[in-house]
C-alpha cells in the first residue's frame, strides 16, 4: 500500500507547494491540506506504517527530516527547526519519538 492509495495525490501535491520554502512547514496545515485530518483511525494507522520507514513502531528524528520525501521523492528536506518543532509537538511523552497513537492525535487534534 502507498500514501496514494489513501490520500488523493492533487491533495498531496498541494500540500508540498504549500511547504516549498524552508522553515514554511506546518504540521497542522499539512495534515489538513493533504486530507489526512479528514482519515479515519485505521488509515492513520496505515499511513503512520508507510511513514515509520524502518518499522520500529515509532517515527524518529532520523525519519522526522524526511517527512516530505514519503509523500513525493523531490520534496525537500525538512530543516532542523522544523523537524524538532514537529518532533516538540508530537512526542507527548518525551521519548524523543512519535508513537502511532501519538501521531494519530496530532493529525486528528
Amino acid at each position: 500500500m502507498s500514501l496514494t492509495d489513501i490520500l488523493s495525490p492533487s491533495d498531496i501535491a498541494a500540500a508540498l507547494r504549500d511547504c516549498q520554502a524552508p522553515d514554511s512547514f506546518s504540521p497542522k496545515k499539512f495534515f489538513q491540506i493533504s486530507g489526512m485530518s479528514k482519515k479515519s483511525s485505521s488509515q492513520l494507522k496505515e499511513i503512520f506504517r508507510i511513514l515509520d520507514n524502518d518499522q520500529s513502531g515509532f517515527i524518529e528524528e532520523d525519519e522526522l527530516r524526511y517527512f516530505l520525501q514519503r509523500f513525493e521523492c523531490g520534496a525537500r528536506v525538512l530543516t532542523t527547526s522544523e523537524t524538532k518543532t514537529f518532533l516538540a509537538a508530537a512526542d507527548h511523552d518525551g521519548d524523543g519519538k512519535i508513537g502511532a497513537e501519538e501521531f494519530q492525535e496530532m493529525v486528528q487534534s
